[in-house]
């Protein structure tokens, strides 16, 4: 695959695809230039932040959408009303995770800046299309493919590139890009109860593709890194990687145990978490019906969220290694009690107080994700590992809320359903305790030059150039 042209001003040109020199070798294996901490990083940072707060903000208040479209597509007595509508939300994220191997390849090959610059351009049109069908079913493809896939395509060199601009404030700075899809979810349920009471669900829809249009924009800022002297530009042109092209296909990040079983249990620990999203405003409608300003209640998870993003980022910085695994698993303990909790809850102010818990706690599991990864696989390979992890997580988040729909539809009530999301999170964080257990010991056995500690570690480029190309491509590397 060629090189992009969208490529630093600076430094030479990229490298071919001979076998390196050892002048190539030895700048390569001084590898990308340190991260700045700051300069225009600060600016991607900020473009990050909108990036999350469009993608997410819009997905997290879905629920007022969700309501919107059962009065805009389905007869009150329609049969299954809630699990056909619950479809195109659950499309949509999971789309969204679905698309991310794909999108960890091209944001390889062609860098963050372009990938962004057009999934943005993508979800615009899947958006706006939707703002002109007359029933649920095209809105399967429309919102719950297009927009979706552009979504995906604009989000995850999001997370990729502030590793670019940051390291020691990486935590930090994840945090807070975080936190934008926490502000969008605050305000955006009050913005869509307006535009859907005073106008149509197309129009709404209108509305909210400024916000795609703005992220188009912020892609752009998206700049690519100059190569120090000596180095040379990665085929990505902003991916800041040096040295030979990489696999595009780069399954060999599963031979990292700890990653693996990292891959496993989130996923696992998914398969309830989308169902308040989708389904909590339903819910409060049904039971507490004499209450205004319902939509309170996903302003208290947004608010929260917020505020766990900013603080669990900060305190991931302070957590060696990949013991940062156990905020993780503390955020899983805390979602599934209070998923749980909710149909217990008898008044609204129980069920915000559960609310505000939960949404602290979803910020923790959010951003420390990138993170993790950067701890477990190294900075080599954690955007197709970050890939393969949002690809993993499709499904779960897919399927959950509409068989809670289901259940609603057929039970009559939502309470099985609240209770029934609350399991996976709880096991699939006990399965996340074993990682940090995992990866001691794979350092450990790195110790023993006999034990290839290098290839544990999955720093695939330094161990090509030190000649052992072909070993790698024959143990480790799955090429499409």
């Amino acid at each position: 695959m060629g090189p992009s042209r969208d490529e630093p001003a600076a430094g030479p040109a990229p490298a071919d695809s001979r076998a390196p020199g050892p002048e190539e070798a030895a700048a390569a294996d001084a590898g990308p230039p340190a991260p700045p901490e700051g300069g225009w990083g600060w600016l991607v940072m900020l473009a990050a932040m909108w990036c999350n707060g469009s993608v997410f903000g819009i997905q997290n208040a879905c629920g007022v959408l969700f309501v919107s479209m059962l009065k805009t597509f389905g007869a009150a007595d329609e049969d299954g009303l809630a699990f056909k509508t619950a479809w195109v939300n659950s499309l949509s994220m999971g789309m969204i995770f679905f698309c991310s191997p794909i999108v960890s390849i091209f944001t390889d090959i062609y860098g963050c800046r372009k990938t962004a610059v057009v999934g943005a351009a993508v979800g615009f049109t899947g958006l706006l299309s939707s703002s002109f069908v007359s029933s649920i079913e095209p809105l399967y493809l429309t919102y719950g493919v297009i927009f979706a896939c552009g979504c995906s395509f604009a989000y995850q060199p999001s997370l990729v590139v502030l590793g670019q601009y940051f390291k020691k404030r990486l935590g930090l700075v994840n945090g807070v890009v975080t936190a934008g899809s926490s502000a969008f979810t605050v305000l955006l349920p009050f913005l869509l109860r307006v535009l859907t009471d005073r106008v149509d669900l197309s129009h709404t829809l209108r509305v909210l593709c400024v916000f795609m249009l703005v992220l188009f924009l912020a892609g752009f800022t998206y700049r690519p890194l100059a190569p120090s002297d000596g180095q040379s530009a990665a085929p990505g042109g902003d991916r800041g990687k040096f040295g030979p092209p990489r696999r595009l296909f780069n399954t060999a990040v599963f031979k990292v145990t700890a990653y693996s079983v990292w891959a496993a249990g989130v996923p696992l620990a998914l398969f309830g978490y989308f169902v308040p999203y989708v389904h909590l405003m339903k819910y409060v409608n049904e039971r507490f019906q004499d209450e205004e300003n319902k939509e309170v209640v996903l302003m208290c998870i947004g608010v929260t969220s917020g505020v766990g993003r900013l603080l669990f980022g900060r305190l991931a910085d302070c957590v060696p290694g990949a013991k940062k695994v156990y905020l993780q698993v503390l955020s899983f303990l805390f979602i599934g009690l209070m998923s749980a909790a909710t149909p217990l809850c008898t008044a609204f102010g129980a069920l915000l107080a559960v609310c505000l818990v939960m949404g602290l706690f979803d910020g923790c599991f959010i951003s420390i994700m990138a993170p993790i990864a950067f701890e477990l696989v190294g900075a080599q390979d954690v955007s197709q590992a970050i890939g393969f992890l949002l690809g993993l997580m499709s499904v779960p988040m897919t399927v959950g809320p509409p068989i809670a729909g289901l259940l609603r539809d057929k039970l009559g009530s939502y309470d099985l359903a609240f209770y029934l999301a609350g399991i996976p999170p709880l096991v699939g964080g006990a399965i996340l305790c074993f990682i940090p257990w995992v990866h001691s010991k794979k350092q450990r056995a790195g110790s023993d030059p006999a034990a290839g500690g290098q290839m544990d570690r999955m720093d695939h480029q330094s161990a090509l150039l030190a000649g052992s190309a072909g070993i790698l491509r024959k143990e480790s590397d799955s090429v499409i």
